[in-house]
């Protein structure tokens, strides 16, 4: 008997939709298919809020197995047991701990006034090139890029460097294996002497932090500070980056609510929770393998089985919230999981928001009439898991 024909995931949406109308039909009708991944192997999807909360949660569902050898994934990956999100407790818990010491509130806090002069040195170059600009490479992708290479205590001779070997370590297939291969080990390589001189010659950064964290006896690894640092300036950069180019498209598509923001900046800080439920930059959050058999809305779930949870299709289940689809600046409050939830939620939440708030603030008190120069010519990423335009051109 001929074995049935799953659909091919990632999906061929159009990508300028802030929203997959084939997510809202499987949320109703087939909340967990099964599918089969671009780069090879079959997983379940989990589309509806409550289960990928739950795969996000429960011990049950592995990050550590999911990142074995072998096992179907979205991008080709090796084993590697010291990064943060390939760990499952007690392991995960114990490194958490220690990078938590390092990376507080208080200290992302510090960085409001750098990041406000990043945005305004950014702007003032776009203000004197003159429009129009490609907002992406002007402003969505150096800002975080030099923030968490600046964070980390990176040159600024080198941010070009990392951003570009960041870009093809997230490919899925738009470089080739070995290319994604390649710049994984020299951005590696790159951060291995960073760290070297960073013990030689302390420096009041992330890095040097993380490299004198203690807790007792206990520190961090030469492994799991390397790959610690390494999933920090990916994780970083590029969800920030695509979040500021798809947040300006889509206030554009609702120049009410863009207008609302310009005139009353007291809601910026409402409003980017509820950009940040709304606007998908992801095509999906990193895999899960069942340890044992479960059941997610009604459908059987072997044990061993791959499940990618669909967080921005959860963000717009009518469980979470009333009317999911439309997009509200108000919205309060705007529940989402576009940090994950459970032990794995985003070390990084806080700098996101605060970059995020600054960029909305600096942007619409400078350049209030911001808009796209050519909204019907963008050119969309491809082959990447990430959401986003390639170029952005604005005007003002």
């Amino acid at each position: 008997m001929a074995q049935p024909e799953f659909p091919v995931f990632p999906f061929d949406t159009p990508p300028q939709l802030d929203h997959d109308p084939k997510q809202a039909w499987l949320r109703r009708w087939d909340p967990v298919p099964r599918v089969r991944l671009a780069p090879g192997g079959e997983a379940f999807l989990v589309t509806r809020y409550e289960d990928v909360k739950r795969v996000y949660a429960d011990p049950v569902f592995s990050r550590a197995e999911a990142s074995k050898p072998g096992t179907p994934a979205l991008r080709p990956q090796r084993h590697n047991p010291h990064l943060l999100i390939s760990m499952d407790p007690p392991e995960h818990t114990r490194v958490r701990r220690l990078v938590a010491r390092a990376f507080t509130k208080r200290g992302v806090e510090r960085m409001r006034p750098r990041i406000r002069h990043i945005a305004d040195e950014l702007i003032d170059a776009m203000m004197s090139h003159g429009a129009p600009v490609d907002f992406v490479n002007a402003f969505a992708a150096p800002l975080p890029a030099i923030v968490i290479s600046e964070l980390v205590g990176a040159p600024s001779r080198d941010h070009a460097r990392l951003r570009e070997w960041m870009d093809t370590v997230l490919s899925i297939t738009s470089h080739t294996q070995e290319q994604i291969r390649s710049a994984g080990e020299h951005m590696v390589a790159y951060l291995g002497k960073l760290i070297a001189a960073k013990r030689a010659q302390p420096a009041d950064d992330l890095l040097t932090e993380l490299i004198q964290t203690r807790d007792g006896g206990d520190s961090l690894s030469e492994p799991e500070l390397l790959f610690t640092t390494y999933i920090m300036l990916i994780g970083g950069y590029e969800t920030t980056a695509g979040l500021l180019a798809n947040s300006i498209l889509t206030l554009h598509r609702h120049p009410d609510q863009y207008a609302l923001l310009r005139d009353k900046p007291e809601l910026i800080a409402t409003a980017v929770e509820e950009i940040l439920r709304y606007v998908p930059i992801a095509k999906a959050s990193m895999e899960r393998v069942a340890t044992a058999d479960v059941e997610l809305s009604g459908v059987h779930v072997p044990a061993g089985s791959v499940l990618i949870p669909l967080q921005y299709s959860g963000n717009r289940d009518e469980a979470l919230t009333a009317d999911p689809d439309r997009f509200d600046v108000t919205r309060t409050p705007a529940p989402h999981l576009a940090f994950g939830h459970g032990i794995h939620h985003c070390l990084g939440a806080q700098l996101a928001r605060l970059e995020l708030e600054v960029a909305y603030t600096t942007l619409f008190d400078r350049l209030p009439e911001l808009r796209p120069a050519e909204p019907r010519s963008i050119v969309w990423k491809r082959g990447m898991i990430t959401r986003g335009p390639v170029a952005l051109p604005v005007t003002w």
